[in-house]
């Protein structure tokens, strides 16, 4: 009798050793730059572009089709993403932060990285950050940047401002302080300075300036810089991250930034002439091969079974060719591939095609395999779910703009819909707002990059947009001066958002 008992004694101590060893879930954001929702072969039958890769991470998940970017452009959708919080709320109220702005995120902000900290993760930031820093400085100020203007493309003397700066310094702002233990990346591909970051500091000291041959803003860059090379390298460090963090109790965040597919359209030379979409395709195909890489590392290390992995992008595509690493907008569907396909609009607009973007997530442990949604979600909405997930308790001043959407792709007894309502942003400052099938746009034109682009067949707009994506997801049908009460219902909504600080009343 007292063997039966120690046995069944020690079998409880057994299993309750084992529960403890069980980490909580590794996270994965994989963030593309400018994939547009038509890019990939899972969403776009028509697709000219091979994606095998992103294909076998939504067959082994759940895929999402009214995804959307917190704003149609690059800075305030990442700043939507790690804070949960709409960055025209902040003094960004347009367009994107250029070179050397400072940063965008405030220091007491609470950000995913920082939320994290409570569960004892280690968390990374690899690729493109787009958030700024504080420039140290050269001379008597403490930052070169202090008096620049935030999102201020033709602010007095920015080109010139790296003259002022000291780059053998640390760098203030950044990742590190937005929570992140470790960076490494390149910031932005088009931006100065040409040179590689880790943590707080620049790999090497910029010594040349670019030269005019090379795509990208004026300033300086280090000898052998290539444009090419930057997705090969940010994808072998963000391997190398996963498989050392494989091997450490702590749970990992890896949030990988890539650079592809926007300008400098550079794929490597192993990836030119595999799609039927010219550069931009073999670009995207990148992309894919990136993608394929991160989950081949995840499991060969053992933990893929146990990572929540979410694959999306920063906004729409702008569609280009990859002319001189560029091309004129729009130009890539010469080859019969639209980035943007079934949705109006492009990268920067209001219009879906601005802001609807792919949006997978896959948790072979948690998440039924080859799933569908078609919930209403917002890149914002990341934070609160993983918190929920976590059982983190809600913080006050935090995450003004993000609901907790993890019992859809859990397939959790909820009430659907759970988000009912989203507010849209385009890279000219365009409001618009959606409430279920309704979604009403204050302004008459794109306010991207389509203004000024004849559509043929589309009525020009009055005043305002009004459209019922239920009936008509090509927005080309104006309702706004058929549905007075639609319209006002919805500006007082919107207006009701801006004014409380918070869209979750």
């Amino acid at each position: 009798m007292r063997n039966i008992i120690w046995l069944f004694c020690f079998g409880i101590l057994l299993l309750y050793a084992c529960q403890e060893k069980v980490k909580e879930p590794n996270i994965v954001i994989i963030l593309a730059d400018d994939l547009g929702y038509g890019d990939p072969e899972v969403y776009n039958a028509e697709s000219k572009i091979p994606t095998p890769n992103i294909n076998k991470l939504a067959a082994s998940g759940m895929r999402f089709t009214d995804a959307h970017t917190p704003s149609s452009v690059c800075s305030p959708t990442r700043y939507g993403l790690l804070t949960g919080r709409y960055a025209w709320r902040t003094e960004l109220k347009k367009s994107v932060l250029w070179a050397w702005d400072k940063p965008l995120i405030a220091q007491e902000r609470l950000t995913l990285p920082k939320m994290l900290k409570s569960k004892n993760y280690h968390s990374a930031c690899i690729g493109k950050w787009h958030l700024g820093w504080r420039w140290p400085s050269n001379e008597n100020e403490q930052y070169a940047n202090d008096t620049v203007t935030i999102g201020d493309y033709n602010y007095p003397g920015r080109r010139a401002l790296w003259k002022k700066i000291d780059f053998e310094n640390s760098l203030g702002g950044g990742p590190l302080e937005a929570g992140f233990d470790y960076y490494f990346g390149d910031d932005v591909p088009n931006f100065p300075p040409y040179v590689f970051f880790e943590n707080d500091q620049l790999v090497s000291v910029p010594l040349s300036l670019k030269p005019d041959s090379l795509f990208g803003i004026p300033g300086p860059m280090i000898d052998g810089w290539k444009l090419e090379e930057v997705m090969p390298s940010i994808t072998q460090k963000a391997v190398d991250y996963i498989q050392q963090r494989a091997k450490k109790d702590k749970p990992f965040f890896l949030y990988f930034a890539l650079t592809a597919p926007h300008t400098p359209i550079a794929p490597a030379g192993k990836f030119k002439d595999k799609s039927k979409a010219g550069l931009y395709g073999d670009f995207v195909h990148e992309v894919d091969w990136s993608v394929g890489e991160i989950m081949t590392a995840l499991k060969q290390t053992g933990v893929l079974n146990n990572t929540i992995v979410f694959f999306t992008s920063d906004n729409g595509s702008p569609q280009r060719d990859g002319t001189n690493m560029s091309g004129p907008i729009g130009s890539v569907k010469k080859y019969g591939h639209d980035p943007s396909k079934p949705w109006r609009g492009m990268k920067a607009d209001i219009w879906e095609g601005g802001h609807r973007v792919p949006f997978i997530v896959s948790w072979p442990a948690k998440i039924d395999p080859n799933t569908k949604s078609d919930q209403l979600i917002c890149l914002t909405d990341i934070i609160s779910s993983i918190a929920s997930i976590l059982d983190i308790p809600n913080q006050p001043n935090a995450m003004e703009d993000s609901f907790d959407v993890s019992p859809g792709f859990l397939q959790k007894e909820y009430e659907y819909p759970i988000r009912e309502t989203i507010v849209h942003h385009s890279g000219n400052g365009i409001f618009a707002v959606r409430k279920k099938n309704w979604k009403l746009i204050l302004g008459n034109n794109s306010g991207g990059f389509s203004n000024g682009l004849k559509i043929e067949g589309i009525p020009v707009a009055t005043e305002g947009q009004l459209y019922d994506l239920s009936k008509d997801p090509e927005e080309q049908n104006n309702l706004y001066a058929l549905y007075p009460d639609k319209v006002k219902e919805l500006t007082t909504l919107l207006n009701e958002y801006k004014t409380r600080g918070t869209s979750k009343l």
